[in-house]
């Protein structure tokens, strides 16, 4: 893959479907946890979106920059993970090649990773 340059603008998709057998609104918690770490952020956004077709995962979310890797992430906690995503996408954000560092990367989102989805542009170098 070629270099991507610099990314400066990350989102956070939240799915709001999501739910738990105690917490039928557990999505739209971690959506609303999501939506006050990033404040008034110039480089997040939050978007809630309707089923991101991980139900056995639990509580997903993805994160995603222009000409970057999308990341898609499980087993998120409405009570701590909100911030934990507004890291990431700023680690995102920042990454020169696309891709999100491992280092620096909050643990539950280390645990949580589900796929990670090539940006369109990408075009796989040969050997």
């Amino acid at each position: 893959m070629s270099d991507l340059g610099s990314i400066s603008q990350a989102t956070v998709l939240v799915c709001v479907t999501c739910r738990t057998t105690t917490a039928p609104s557990a999505g739209a918690d971690l959506a609303e946890a999501t939506l006050i770490a990033a404040g008034n952020a110039a480089d997040v956004s939050v978007q809630h979106v309707r089923c991101l077709g991980n139900c056995s995962r639990g509580l997903s979310a993805a994160i995603r920059c222009a000409n970057a890797w999308t990341y898609v992430f499980g087993g998120l906690d409405p009570a701590h993970d909100g911030p934990s995503l507004i890291v990431a996408a700023r680690l995102l954000a920042q990454a020169a090649d696309g891709i999100m560092p491992w280092r620096g990367r909050p643990d539950a989102l280390k645990r949580g990773l589900v796929a990670r989805i090539p940006p369109v542009e990408c075009r796989e170098e040969t050997p």
